[in-house]
């Protein structure tokens, strides 16, 4: 193997990452330099310092960046309307590019060798770290275990944890592999590898009730934006981050945005997760909503298409593109009078529209009424069917011109 100086590892404190420490300086004879991305993982955070450098690390870095996260890399998603597969909210997809581009910063401060990360071959996250490493430093080594080790499953890993007296906050029963921040909570694998068998929500939810222990009435909030981005809940102005950590509580508390589904990964195979996103899936709602009464018939349509897109660009890690930037621009532009107010009533996991307003409304009661109106002629409305119908009359006859010719 090739050997390393210094090597600055995305660390966690979770099961890849804590052995990950040894195996660097057992492997390749380097200091290790951990480093922590704080994007809102909350009590993950703790002890976090005396745990990486028990385990041989020389120091840890713990980067706070939750408010960079949440304003430079959430709020445009929301915006964009982007959903991948139409139900994932992106949750570990935009936080990897930011957590990456601080390795970097840390990397290049600290002189390193090579930057390393604990994801698994067979993941998206591996794509998405690496992106980031090599938009900001093309030419820095990047060290992924899971490509070279011996190792072969989490369990073979916590058989070389306990090997090394590494603590764990896990055993063989509670091994679900566990993405947490302030946006969402993901769970992967033990039994649900097996799409057949329903999720134990009494068992693996943290951030949400269940269906059947949330509240039995119901909870209104209003939302209040400016310019496709929250800025008040209940008429009280929020920072980002504050205003999505009270939407958390909330939406968990009436078990909103428990998702299970198999979703098609990058690198081509199936996966089946469980996501919490209580907050997120809100604000989704809301800002939908709200374009709905702000936005024009074509830009709104023509955006679902780029929301697609912008999807899939953050779930391939792809946020640092020419293509991404340009189409976060179209967004921006799309949003300038997306402001208003949107009242929602949660229950169960149920997110319902109960009244908004906008300055910008381009809903017309003048127009749309089913009562007597002085601005509507409803007889124009014959020669527009004529015209748009021209192209279906001219086909129709030309068919019964060959059916009468036996053709």
């Amino acid at each position: 193997m090739k050997k390393y100086n210094k090597v600055v590892l995305a660390y966690s404190g979770g099961l890849d990452t804590s052995i990950i420490i040894p195996w660097l300086k057992e492997n390749y004879g380097c200091e290790v330099i951990a480093v922590c991305g704080n994007v809102g993982q909350a009590d993950e955070l703790e002890g976090l310092e005396e745990k990486a450098i028990k385990t041989g690390a020389s120091k840890l870095y713990v980067a706070d960046i939750v408010d960079e996260f949440v304003e430079d890399y959430i709020f445009p998603t929301i915006q964009a309307g982007a959903i991948y597969e139409g139900k994932y909210l992106l949750g570990t997809s935009f936080a990897r590019p930011i957590i990456g581009k601080k390795l970097v910063e840390i990397a290049k401060k600290e002189g390193a060798d090579a930057i390393c990360h604990g994801c698994t071959g067979k993941g998206n996250d591996q794509v998405r770290f690496e992106m980031a490493v090599k938009t900001f430093a093309p030419n820095l080594d990047i060290i992924a275990p899971w490509r070279t080790w011996d190792i072969k499953s989490r369990e073979d890993e916590i058989e070389y944890a306990e090997a090394r007296n590494i603590p764990l906050k896990i055993n063989r029963e509670t091994n679900y592999s566990k993405d947490k921040n302030i946006w969402h909570l993901s769970h992967e694998g033990l039994d649900l590898e097996f799409p057949e068998n329903e999720p134990n929500y009494e068992k693996i939810l943290e951030l949400s009730k269940t269906l059947e222990n949330a509240p039995d009435k119901a909870t209104y909030i209003t939302l209040t934006f400016e310019k496709g981005k929250a800025v008040a809940l209940d008429g009280k102005e929020m920072k980002p981050a504050e205003l999505l950590e009270a939407l958390n509580e909330i939406g968990g508390e009436n078990a909103i945005g428990i998702i299970d589904m198999v979703e098609n990964r990058l690198v081509g195979m199936k996966s089946r997760g469980v996501y919490e996103t209580p907050g997120g899936t809100i604000l989704y709602k809301a800002h939908k909503d709200l374009e709905e009464l702000c936005l024009d018939k074509e830009t709104s349509h023509y955006k679902e298409q780029i929301a697609l897109k912008f999807a899939d660009l953050v779930y391939n890690g792809q946020w640092y593109t020419p293509l991404r930037e340009a189409l976060t621009e179209f967004v921006n532009k799309t949003q300038e009078t997306v402001t208003g107010e949107v009242k929602l009533k949660l229950y169960k996991g149920n997110i319902v529209n109960a009244g908004m307003t906008s300055p910008y409304s381009l809903y017309s009661e003048e127009y749309a009424t089913f009562g007597e109106d002085g601005v509507y002629d409803q007889g124009d409305s014959a020669g527009f069917i004529n015209l748009f119908g021209l192209p279906t009359v001219v086909r129709a006859k030309m068919q019964e011109k060959l059916k009468k010719e036996g053709k």
